[in-house]
């Protein structure tokens, strides 16, 4: 099973929502502590141990990973991986969501939010965060239980790297996580991956 987070909130109530990505490192809110609390209390509540925990290299990630590992014994050490950094937004990072729409439209917005396709000035690598992906799963242990811990642009790859998965992600009306939400990716002892769960919020 792999469990994929999306961090806290990382801006204030009241605060202006902007396009942050791999360049601007932000720390979480009070209210994204909370969250990333939430998070960790719903999966012990549901019995989940984390045998593994993959982080994006970003203090966002790692903060709401500490607070869930804090929830649970024994917890593994957070790894840090590249491909779950979150993506460049090139020109529009750190703008407000309208500079954003004014610059690429809605056509393009929608191609990205659906289809995990990047609009033009974004530094993504998709093809090579879908073959990471796809990597991790080749070595899934159905009986284990995989953290991973990323931020929204990164983690809709996730849903790319299968067709099971793809097929899946074809029906949800869109591929964002919600801050501090989650997605499930189950896998079968026939090594089967399917989605389980995508935009939950505890």
């Amino acid at each position: 099973m792999f469990v994929i987070v999306r961090h806290g909130n990382t801006f204030e109530t009241g605060d202006q929502p902007r396009r942050i990505g791999a360049r601007t490192d932000l720390p979480l809110t009070g209210q994204g502590i909370e969250q990333a609390r939430a998070l960790g209390s719903h999966f012990a509540a549901m019995g989940w141990q984390f045998s593994r925990v993959l982080v994006s290299p970003l203090k966002r990630t790692r903060q709401t990973a500490g607070e869930i590992l804090s929830t649970q014994a024994n917890s593994p050490e957070q790894e840090s991986a590249a491909f779950l950094r979150e993506i460049d937004h090139g020109p529009d990072e750190d703008q407000p969501e309208e500079v954003v729409l004014a610059r690429i439209g809605e056509d393009a917005l929608k191609a990205w939010e659906t289809g995990a396709v990047p609009p033009t000035g974004w530094s993504v690598d998709r093809e090579g965060r879908i073959a990471a992906w796809r990597d991790l799963f080749e070595d899934a242990d159905p009986g284990e239980a995989t953290l991973l811990v990323t931020s929204n642009g990164a983690a809709r790859f996730a849903l790319m790297a299968a067709q099971g998965l793809s097929d899946a992600a074809s029906t949800l009306p869109s591929l964002k996580l919600p801050t501090g939400g989650y997605g499930v990716i189950g896998c079968s002892d026939l090594g089967q991956l399917q989605l389980e769960a995508w935009g939950v919020r505890p």
